[in-house]
């Protein structure tokens, strides 16, 4: 892999983690379909997704730093009963759909959908189709220190959907959490929360697995540059998101979803 697939590879990552339109299925779509750091072995290329994805949550604990050291102080110390320590639990239980479900279809996905370009791009108009409807016909009576374990739960089953490549981790949370009636600026903060322990989590198990240590020790530099370069967009697409939902809707991302859909079922027909 050259250097600029793992520049090219991290910006991709940076700003697709993000914004509601699947970073797993854009790394798999520039990797395979535009031949962007193409020829890497599955191992290698798991293991690089991984350095990106560290990026990308450093870039969360960045801009989030403050919230998160409120959400352990005061969830330890008063619990449920402050707003700010709810939040705490309730990432805890939105979290725990997707870990049980990552562990137990993670081998399925990583062989069988990863490959499979059509229903990736199913996944991406289909996907990006009800976002859109959801926002719009979603009502704004509920918002972060308002909601319930309840929607916690709910906004993490969403999660579930987004181990398929093309669903979209943001895009399924930021959807069930204006379907929970939160407004797009708390739906997408409490995505972006939600995000670190998911990450974290899925960084940490991919670390333990043999063979991804010495993979990452052997090609350190461009690892190094990738999870450099997905950190410093990821930090730009979260500040960009947050203020662009203040006035807009998702359209934009619909309709970016449904065309690069169309890109790769054309490319699968005509390869």
């Amino acid at each position: 892999m050259s250097w600029l697939s793992s520049i090219v590879l991290g910006i991709i990552q940076g700003i697709a983690e993000f914004l509601p339109i699947s970073s797993s299925a854009h790394l798999i779509i520039f990797r395979d379909v535009f031949g962007i750091g193409q020829g890497m072995d599955p191992s290698m290329a798991l293991a690089f997704d991984v350095a990106l994805h560290l990026g990308t949550l450093l870039a969360i604990v960045v801009v989030f730093f403050s919230d998160f050291w409120k959400m352990l102080i005061k969830g330890f110390s008063k619990g449920v009963k402050d707003p700010e320590g709810k939040i705490l639990w309730y990432l805890i239980i939105a979290t725990i759909p997707a870990a049980i479900f990552g562990v137990l279809f993670e081998e399925p996905i990583e062989e069988v959908i990863r490959s499979n370009f059509v229903l990736i791009a199913i996944a991406l108009a289909g996907m990006g189709i009800l976002i859109y409807l959801i926002d719009r016909h979603a009502k704004q009576n509920n918002s972060i220190k308002k909601m319930s374990a309840l929607d916690a739960l709910i906004i993490g089953c969403s999660q579930v959907f987004a181990l398929i490549p093309g669903f979209s981790r943001s895009g399924t949370t930021i959807a069930a959490g204006r379907a929970r009636g939160m407004s797009r600026e708390d739906a997408a903060k409490f995505s972006f929360y939600l995000s670190a322990p998911v990450v974290l989590g899925a960084v940490g198990v991919q670390l333990l697995k043999e063979g991804t240590i010495p993979l990452l020790l052997q090609n350190a530099t461009l690892f190094i540059v990738g999870i450099l370069v997905s950190f410093v967009i990821g930090l730009l697409a979260i500040k960009f998101l947050l203020k662009y939902l203040q006035k807009h809707d998702f359209a934009i991302f619909m309709w970016y979803r449904i065309a690069l859909a169309i890109i790769v079922i054309t490319w699968v027909l005509i390869r």
